[in-house]
């Protein structure tokens, strides 16, 4: 079942899109060489504290992790993908750092992502952020009423493709509103013109995944979360909340 949002309640996630960019700002600014994913996770919950918010990622246990999830921020470095588990790691200099947020706020979700590198950049790490990046914008310009989730998968692979970078397979966005992940899967592939039909009130997180040596498969690492590339390739993640409305799409999580 698709959740409709009413402009008021859209209103409401705006305000916790609010809190989501805060907290990733903060966290961003944390990054320094030698800083603990830990302390990043500290720093993302105190955000949430402030706020009068919590979030929905601490202790969040789905039916394929052997475990709940131990902290309020998914913190991947380098060849990690995605659900990077904030540990004792101390960030280096030239690490590829990507980090994934949400918070609930007054009962309604938000969740953003985004990638940075701390220090000295190595090559080609600027471009596979930057092109993450403008394949998340190419999603949300194709989040149109009368569009359909097919157009955002096709907008999102294209630019995959153009690079030449591996898009994450068996994994997207999602629907978000009173719960973090709701009906509809919004694939980062697809065709134009295929799949659910876009109407206004639909809430969607829209995020890609670009891994930078072409391949798309992935691994497991033993804490039951982490997803890595196969070969120790980087990867980037980018994400945005984002409403369904007469006016556009209307980006939720931004500062």
């Amino acid at each position: 079942m698709i959740e409709k949002k009413t402009p008021d309640q859209i209103d409401m996630m705006r305000e916790t899109g609010r809190v989501v960019a805060r907290a990733l700002e903060a966290m961003q600014e944390a990054s320094q060489v030698g800083v603990t994913l830990k302390e990043l996770d500290t720093v993302g919950a105190r955000v949430l504290a402030d706020a009068g918010a919590t979030s929905p990622f601490l202790n969040y246990h789905p039916d394929w992790s052997p475990v709940p999830f131990p902290g309020s921020v998914c913190a991947s470095v380098n060849d990690a993908i995605v659900h990077g588990i904030p540990t004792d790691y101390a960030i280096a200099d030239g690490d590829l750092v990507s980090l994934d947020f949400g918070a609930v706020l007054n009962g309604w979700c938000g969740d953003s992502a985004r990638s940075f590198i701390v220090g000295t950049p190595r090559p080609g790490d600027a471009q596979l952020i930057e092109v993450t990046k403008a394949a998340l914008y190419a999603g949300i310009a194709a989040a149109q009423v009368g569009n359909t989730i097919g157009d955002i998968g096709y907008a999102v692979s294209k630019i995959a493709r153009k690079a030449r970078f591996g898009n994450l397979e068996d994994h997207g966005g999602h629907g978000i509103g009173s719960e973090m992940h709701m009906d509809p899967f919004v694939p980062n592939e697809g065709r134009r013109g295929k799949g659910l039909k876009l109407t206004t009130g639909m809430v969607i997180a829209i995020e890609p995944m670009f891994i930078a040596d072409g391949r798309s498969d992935y691994k497991h690492d033993d804490d039951g979360w982490t997803l890595r590339s196969v070969r120790g390739a980087r990867a980037a993640h980018w994400e945005h909340t984002v409403a369904i409305t007469e006016a556009g799409p209307r980006i939720l999580t931004a500062l």
